[in-house]
Order: C-alpha cells, then sequence, then structure tokens
C-alpha cells in the first residue's frame, strides 16, 4: 500500500525543488514567493536493495517496487490559515496524507527571497506549526458548532463527542499539535474524519545547499528531538538536478558519490519516514511478479494479505513465511523446504520486516 506525503512549508523553502528530488516531475522552480500556484502531484517508486537482490534469484519476473505519493502546495506565510496568500486554499489537498513533510529552509542565497527577510529555522518552523494549527481550530470549530445543536436535544453521543472536542480545541487553541496529546484509540476515531493537520506524524527535511549541513540544519535536528519529530537533510537543488537527470537509482548513485553522498534524498527520507509512520515491507514472488509491500508494524498475516488483495484478510487460510536472508543465502525457495526453513503461519502470525510470504486462501 502507497504511503503519501504532504509537502509544507514557507514561501522560497524549496518545496517544490524537494518535490523534484523525490519524484523527477520536473515541477516550475523560481526564485520568487508563489510560483507554485497549482498543487503538485508525484509518484516515485521507493528504491529497494533489497528487492533488487531478491530479483536478481527470479529475473524472468517482473520487479514491483512500493512507491510513495508527494503533494506540494503553495508556501505558507502568517496568516494563510485566514487566507493570506496560496497556502490556505491547498492546505485540504493534504488532508489525506498520511505524514507532513515540512521542507525548513537551511541555505543562504541573496538571489532567493525569504518572506521574512531572514533565514531563522526555529521562527519559520513556528510560522508554518501555527497555520497548520490555525486550521485545525477552525477545522474543530465547525464541528462543535454543529454538535452543539444535536448536544441541547439530550443526544448523549452527541454530548460525549462535544466533550473531546472541547478539550482538543483548548490544547490547540494553546499551541499544542494533536499528535502531541495522549489521545486513545477511540478518541482520534472521533475526529479521524476531520483529518487534522497536526495530528500527521512530521518529518523536517532540512534543505540544505550544496555545501551540504550546516548550523541551520543542526537547528532543525534539535527541534525535530524536542519535538519527537522525524528529520533528514537534503541538498535539494542538487539532488532535484540528478533525480532528473538520472534514469535510474543506480546512475544516481554513481553520480552522487562524486558529491560524497552515498544514497539519495528518496532513500534517506524513505528510511526516515517509515520509521516515523511505524511501518515495514515484506515481499511475494507470486505469479509473474516479484513485489514489496508495506504494512503498518504489527500487522498480521491476514492483513498483510489484505494489502494484495482485500479478499485475502477474509479468505486466509495460512501464510508460508521464508525470510529474505535465508532465501537470498541458499538461492531458492526448493532448498529452503528442504532444510525446513519455510514456516507455515496461521492467522494470528505478525509480519516481519523483510519476510517473503505465499498467502493460501480458501
Amino acid at each position: 500500500m502507497s504511503r503519501s506525503f504532504g509537502l509544507v512549508g514557507l514561501p522560497n523553502a524549496g518545496k517544490s525543488t524537494i518535490f523534484n528530488a523525490l519524484t523527477a516531475a520536473g515541477a516550475k522552480v523560481e526564485a520568487y514567493p508563489f510560483c507554485t500556484i497549482d498543487p503538485n502531484h508525484g509518484v516515485a517508486a521507493v528504491p529497494d536493495e533489497r528487492l533488487d537482490r531478491l530479483h536478481a534469484l527470479f529475473p524472468v519476473k517482473r520487479k514491483v517496487p512500493t512507491t510513495i505519493e508527494v503533494v506540494d502546495i503553495a508556501g505558507l506565510v502568517q496568516g494563510a490559515a485566514h487566507g493570506e496568500g496560496l497556502g490556505n486554499q491547498f492546505l485540504a489537498e493534504i488532508r489525506g496524507v498520511d505524514a507532513i513533510l515540512h521542507v525548513v529552509r537551511c541555505f543562504e542565497d541573496p538571489e532567493v527571497a525569504h518572506p521574512t527577510g531572514t533565514v531563522d529555522v526555529r521562527r519559520d518552523i513556528e510560522i508554518v506549526e501555527a497555520e497548520l494549527l490555525l486550521k485545525d481550530l477552525e477545522t474543530l470549530d465547525r464541528r462543535r458548532e454543529r454538535l452543539s445543536k444535536v448536544a441541547r436535544i439530550g443526544d448523549k453521543t452527541a454530548r460525549a463527542e462535544l466533550a473531546h472536542l472541547e478539550r482538543l480545541i483548548t490544547a490547540v487553541g494553546a499551541g499544542t499539535p494533536i499528535r502531541n496529546l495522549d489521545l486513545s484509540t477511540d478518541e482520534l476515531a472521533l475526529v479521524r474524519d476531520l483529518a487534522p493537520l497536526t495530528a500527521k506524524p512530521v518529518l523536517y527535511v532540512a534543505n540544505v545547499g550544496d555545501a551540504g549541513e550546516n548550523a541551520h540544519s543542526r537547528e532543525v535536528a534539535a527541534v525535530a528531538r524536542e519535538t519527537g519529530a522525524g528529520w533528514v537533510a537534503v541538498r535539494g537543488r542538487l539532488e532535484a538536478e540528478v533525480a532528473e537527470a538520472c534514469a535510474d537509482e543506480e546512475e544516481r548513485r554513481a553520480f552522487l558519490a562524486e558529491y560524497g553522498l552515498t544514497e539519495s534524498a528518496l532513500v534517506r527520507l524513505v528510511r526516515a519516514a517509515y520509521t516515523l509512520l511505524s511501518v515495514i515491507t515484506f515481499y511475494t514472488v507470486e505469479g509473474p511478479e516479484v513485489r514489496a509491500w508495506t504494512v503498518p508494524q504489527g500487522a498480521k498475516a491476514p492483513d498483510a494479505g489484505a494489502a494484495i488483495h482485500t479478499d485475502f484478510r477474509d479468505r486466509f487460510v495460512l501464510a508460508e513465511v521464508m525470510r529474505l536472508d535465508d532465501l537470498l543465502a541458499l538461492g531458492s525457495e526448493r532448498a529452503l523446504r528442504e532444510m525446513g526453513k519455510v514456516q507455515r503461519a496461521g492467522r494470528d502470525y505478525i509480519v516481519q520486516d523483510g519476510d517473503v510470504i505465499h498467502f493460501i486462501c480458501a
């Protein structure tokens, strides 16, 4: 199942540059605010060295990596939640994403205007966070107005939800993101349909210059540690140029190695994002495909099967599970079976990162 990410940040932070670095989509990049007017949508195949090695055992089959979806919206300025700038009208575009990629400008360039005049990482982060909080506050207030009318006539369910909403409104109004509240699964379910922006996990993307990490990016790392967020530094302009010039990940790696980078921004970002989202990868070699799949950490076998086809959850009988390392070491499924290294697992089996699974369904 593809994971989706929404890019947010101040104008000229380099969101479209990062978008291009991840997707090689060629989104317009200019040295002035609001060059992004219509939201950009892109899909990128996730580089996976384990999938490459697995595919080498089945070269006649088609290799199918998992993908990520990326949405790039207009830069957010102070007051965006109340209609300033262009960002507010596009915030709805990222309501459905799994996580937010907060692009933070960490480069100095007099040719690229900063909306407030200077680079100040903490201030810049706070401006964007404040706009997301204000947007959530507006959304929660609207829900409260509707529920209040129902609660007045004695609806107990509406009263309970209203009490929960009041707690959220108080916290968000005080500047606390919903993701930082200790909410139960039931409490989160009450606002899931609202898709609050500050409930989503955040990965800070420090957009550094060609010289690499600096004092600004180190400040981003400090903010991430303080808030429990993830972070990754990206040489945005360089990586965007490489992504658009190089046809595949191997070619990218060779090019980036000349600049002292062992992995592309896409690889590093996906690794950090998967950790943030607590997702794992399993593999299938059924039929004509060798394929990677992502599921939440802790997923049981029937739920993992449902990532392939929803019917697999109800029709699940058992799973035959191989460890990828064993398969790569022995070279064939037959060799694993002969050595008794193929596990037959039932409905309660918790899928592990790196499993190679055959699903047997009724």
